[in-house]
């Protein structure tokens, strides 16, 4: 299989199987304990069926939104996501320049692999930072005024790594940051040496936010589950995030809402988004899907607002079903890196054209000219999802 033949996310999968070390790949791949939430954030699609009307005169179609103020060409960004260099030796540049070309947001998160400032100089699209809450208060207010410096147009708080999430496969693989040779990891990396030659030889790897004042991650290896245990701070609550948001001044996502009665004191908060997200899996296994609290959550604050449905993501189709709940956009993790892994930029490239051939020629065969012409009269529920609360 090659680039040429990746026309679906799970193709992708399999090709960054091939190019990438076992704890490396397992890393991206895995999630907490059993993986039911990973499987179910997927799967809960499967339970609406779309009900397509005809027609429509549906030549021309604009599948735009606005989300956080900014006008995007497809309702389908790249969720910022840590140790991209890890992945392919071009990391958050790759997505950052794939996002560009279609015309839509991308994030870099606190434990990226390039700095604030390089993403800000390079990238025109707009631009979010995942602000994890640290211990080191200066570290956490440094990130802040770097973004405000480099021009940064949202700042998304991740509110669901209060402790790591029980990463069984990353436990077996023994896979740190940044890698550390085991006994059972060793052949792996030596079996693919393409990979260890970029990661050896060409620039050196670091979290290049986190580098000037914390060495964990950079030069002391641990786990990214031992490193949210033991590096930020549990006590974060509402006051904090609040006061994040009035540092901050611009828009403001909270990332990793699940339930009604969070949603309502984002709001509250004067949040301006919120990414309905499980970690994709990663954090809490036995939690509800996305998917399954898009409507609830919808209900209750979708007019206040902007609500982004984060997690599973694998269609064109999935982005159809959560814009008809009500969803202003979808995001996801996996469905880029994969792509990023297989190929680096034109992966990710390849993934976005992807997904836009079949939102679009999903909403034609919807008799949808417009992300506004989505609605609940457009699904059925196999099994009625649950009432707002």
């Amino acid at each position: 299989m090659n680039l040429k033949h990746c026309f679906n996310t799970q193709q992708f999968r399999r090709l960054a199987k091939k190019r990438l070390p076992g704890p490396i790949f397992h890393y991206i791949d895995g999630a907490a304990d059993d993986e039911v939430t990973l499987r179910r954030n997927t799967s809960a699609f499967d339970d609406c069926d779309l009900v397509p009307n005809v027609l429509a005169g549906v030549e021309n179609i604009d599948m735009s939104t606005t989300v956080m103020g900014k006008k995007i060409d497809l309702p389908l960004f790249l969720s910022p996501t840590a140790l991209q260099r890890l992945f392919h030796y071009e990391g958050e540049y790759a997505v950052a320049g794939a996002a560009e070309q279609f015309g839509t947001w991308f994030g870099i998160s606190s434990l990226a692999t390039v700095g604030i400032e390089d993403i800000g100089a390079r990238i025109s699209s707009p631009k979010m930072f995942q602000l994890y809450y640290h211990k080191d208060k200066g570290l956490t207010n440094s990130m802040i005024e770097r973004c405000k410096e480099a021009d940064f147009d949202a700042i998304a708080l991740t509110v669901d790594t209060i402790v790591g999430g029980n990463r069984e496969r990353d436990l077996v693989t023994g896979f740190t940051s940044p890698p550390r040779l085991t006994a059972r990891s060793v052949f792996s990396f030596a079996a693919h040496p393409r990979w260890t030659m970029n990661y050896l030889f060409r620039d050196k790897f670091e979290l290049s936010n986190l580098k000037d004042y914390v060495d964990e991650g950079t030069n002391v290896s641990m786990s990214v589950s031992d490193y949210f245990s033991t590096m930020l701070d549990q006590s974060m609550d509402w006051t904090a995030a609040e006061q994040v948001r009035k540092n901050w001044g611009k828009e403001f996502c909270l990332k990793g809402i699940m339930s009604v009665a969070d949603a309502r004191r984002a709001v509250d908060i004067g949040a301006t988004a919120i990414m309905v997200s499980n970690h994709g899996g990663r954090q809490l296994d036995g939690s509800r899907t996305p998917f399954d609290q898009l409507a609830e959550i919808v209900d209750a604050v979708g007019d206040k607002i902007d609500v982004i449905c984060d997690g599973g993501i694998q269609r064109g189709t999935h982005v159809l079903k959560a814009l008809s709940v009500g969803a202003k956009a979808c995001s996801g993790g996996r469905l880029y890196l994969y792509a990023l892994a297989a190929a680096g930029q034109a992966g990710v490239e390849k993934t976005l054209s992807n997904f836009r051939a079949e939102i679009e020629r999903g909403m034609k065969l919807m008799g949808a000219r417009s992300v506004a012409d989505l609605g609940r009269d457009n699904l059925r529920y196999r099994v009625p999802p649950t009432g707002a609360a």
